[in-house]
């Protein structure tokens, strides 16, 4: 157990929820805060003292180093607990991983983002995340919804060939695509019937202990 860090998570939230599996995934316990999104706990003084970005996932170190993104949290602790390697051996494998990674990021959960936050009456006012406030633009959503239908047909076009989106073994690139599928559930949209591989991927991900913490 790693008593001397801090972990701020959202227990409802996606973006935290991608750290609360690679943590799982390490075999790690970290004591934990939850910070209540909902009622703007994540605005408040005290919060915006340990992240000024006002976002979770946030990692708070040791040293008293607050990592305020999931990049870096994943990097400190695969730096910290190596095994089992969610970010790669070999160099092909590191950035090939990297770059799923960062796909499920931008056109995965970046797309949701786009949807929620331009679409849902409570977001009025926070159509992006951090201190300020940006008024919504609902043409984002629709943009967002295809953006979706056209990433579920990416990720089912690559699982067909393989076990895991970076090749045969588990990374942190499946679970940010994870999320970002689970995600779009929030507003009906999941992969249709003819995206066999996509949904089988998914269900067996969500067997893992990982993703159900």
């Amino acid at each position: 157990m790693m008593e001397d860090h801090v972990f701020y998570d959202c227990a409802t939230a996606p973006s935290p929820r991608r750290a609360r599996i690679f943590i799982a995934e390490k075999g790690l316990e970290i004591p934990t805060v939850q910070v209540d999104l909902r009622n703007g706990e994540q605005l408040g003084d005290e919060f915006r003292a340990i992240n000024p970005r006002c976002t979770v996932p946030a990692l708070k170190l040791p040293d008293g180093t607050v990592l305020g993104d999931n990049a870096s949290i994943a990097r400190y602790l695969e730096e910290v607990r190596p095994d089992p390697p969610l970010m790669g051996r070999q160099a092909v494998e590191k950035a090939v991983i990297a770059e799923w990674n960062a796909i499920a990021e931008s056109d995965g959960l970046l797309a949701m983002a786009e949807i929620i936050r331009n679409s849902l009456p409570g977001m009025k006012g926070r159509a992006l995340t951090g201190p300020r406030n940006y008024a919504q633009i609902p043409e984002l959503a629709d943009r967002g919804k295809e953006r979706i239908g056209q990433f579920f047909e990416l990720l089912n076009s690559r699982l067909m060939d393989h076990a895991y989106l970076a090749g045969g073994d588990f990374s942190v690139a499946d679970i940010t695509a994870f999320v970002a599928v689970e995600f779009a559930g929030w507003v009906k949209l999941a992969p249709n019937r003819n995206q066999t591989a996509l949904i089988e991927w998914q269900t067996a991900i969500a067997q893992r202990p990982s993703t159900r913490k």
